[in-house]
């Protein structure tokens, strides 16, 4: 059975190429809130470092992360906490 976590995985790769890419599901931490469902699955921290983000604004970054994975949010999946960086940002943290 694949996950949501395994999907957005797979479109984080296609579409940035990155150096890491890192999905938690903090679906259990959201429990109650709105968005979050009995089955879980609605709640991630995401984590990508790519070459692609060079010169582009978090926002900018946040945009396209969303753009790839409007079918996941089309689908259920309720919020995103997102840390986007370059190689370079990444090794200097």
């Amino acid at each position: 059975m694949t996950t949501r976590a395994d999907r957005i995985r797979t479109v984080l790769e296609a579409a940035f190429a990155p150096a890491r890419v890192v999905v938690d599901d903090d679906s259990h931490h959201h429990a109650g809130h709105g968005g979050a469902r009995p089955e879980g699955q609605t709640h991630f921290s995401v984590t990508v470092v790519s070459p692609v983000f060079a010169g582009q604004s978090r926002v900018a970054r946040s945009r396209a992360v969303h753009a790839a994975l409007a079918a996941e949010f089309d689908d259920g999946m309720h919020a995103l906490a997102l840390r986007l960086a370059t190689p370079e940002e990444d090794a200097a943290r």
